[in-house]
């Protein structure tokens, strides 16, 4: 009997539904009449939430200050920043040779991750990369900032870059997968369809893969994780002057992707959640920012900051959804905008 109905008392009434010939074989149809015990259910019911509420540095808020109460003994200390804290966990980042993808990676490291394997297509690091791998060594809290080089799109390869990690690192807790690409404005009734492939290969597909092969692995050593997918806020609005129907669709996809796989995974502890940035200061925007557009203007004009964001301005939302502090969160898109959607 599954955990759900651990409590229920079933039986089986077979009822014949239509008047058989005699020769005929009876079509039997059966119905469940289901008798509870409430009591014992409730009190189990409370032991398996107390259960499942138990934060691993013991107990918070004020619970923690009921205890110190009732135990004079206790000495309360700071335990807010423990919640956000990745200590001794490793995490896979996409797209983490620079822009978002680096910049959560070094987020993550700061958060006492033990380490985080970054990848990207270029067959070496840049120079931004390496100057960030110092920078964490320096930290001197141990963690470590790896790169790899290999191609979101690659399903096999990744698959297979994981379970190197894993057989490594014998965990693979965290995934954010931030690899990504954009094209410019292109009219849709012109769009061809090989640019089209192209954005939705390394958005959509290119994200999955590498939850997958993160997953697969967080699946394996069955102490959970949490995958983070970047999204944008262009997979639930239009952006302005149009133009971007393959970015916008890849994005949309992302965040449908994220919801799905937080619902299969749950009972593996596996969280899955998508995050959607508005218009942020990297690379791939340069053009966009640094140049009058439709895109641009509308955005500022809408926009109840007024500005573009920086992406430091993501690193706390990457680390909270990666740590136990979001421990009840999956299958949640945290928009990151600047109030756009909001309008």
């Amino acid at each position: 009997m599954s955990k759900r109905l651990r409590f229920i008392s079933a039986t089986a009434v077979a009822v014949s539904s239509t008047a058989m010939p005699k020769k005929s074989k009876p079509d039997w149809t059966f119905s469940l009449v289901v008798t509870y015990n409430p009591f014992t259910m409730a009190s189990e019911i409370r032991q398996e939430v107390k259960t499942q509420s138990a934060f691993p540095i013991g107990p918070l808020g004020i619970e923690a200050a009921l205890e110190a109460k009732a135990n004079p003994s206790i000495q309360p200390r700071l335990k807010i920043f423990d919640q956000f804290a990745v200590t001794d966990r490793v995490a896979l980042v996409s797209g983490g040779n620079g822009g978002l993808g680096l910049e959560t990676a070094i987020a993550l490291c700061e958060a006492d991750a033990r380490v985080v394997y970054c990848f990207d297509l270029p067959e070496k690091p840049s120079e931004v990369f390496v100057a960030s791998q110092d920078y964490v060594r320096r930290l001197g809290n141990n963690s470590r900032l790896e790169y790899f080089s290999a191609d979101a799109r690659d399903q096999q390869l990744l698959w297979k870059k994981a379970e190197e990690i894993g057989d490594k690192e014998q965990r693979l807790d965290i995934c954010v997968a931030a690899a990504g690409i954009a094209k410019p404005q292109i009219d849709c009734l012109k769009y061809p369809a090989e640019t089209f492939k192209e954005v939705i290969d390394v958005n959509t597909n290119g994200v999955f893969f590498t939850a997958q092969a993160a997953g697969r692995q967080m699946a394996r050593f069955g102490r959970g994780g949490s995958i983070i997918l970047f999204a944008s806020v262009a997979g639930s609005v239009s952006e302005p002057g149009g133009g971007m129907v393959s970015y916008g669709s890849s994005k949309s996809a992302v965040l449908q992707m994220a919801r799905s796989m937080a619902c299969e995974l749950g009972n593996q502890k596996i969280r899955v959640n998508s995050l959607s940035p508005g218009i942020i200061r990297t690379p791939m925007t340069r053009e966009i920012v640094n140049t009058v557009s439709p895109i641009l203007d509308a955005w500022l004009r809408s926009s109840p900051l007024g500005r573009v964001g920086r992406a430091d301005e993501v690193r706390g939302v990457v680390t909270w959804l990666a740590s136990d502090a979001s421990s009840f969160c999956t299958g949640s898109n945290i928009v990151v905008d600047s109030g756009y959607c909001a309008q």
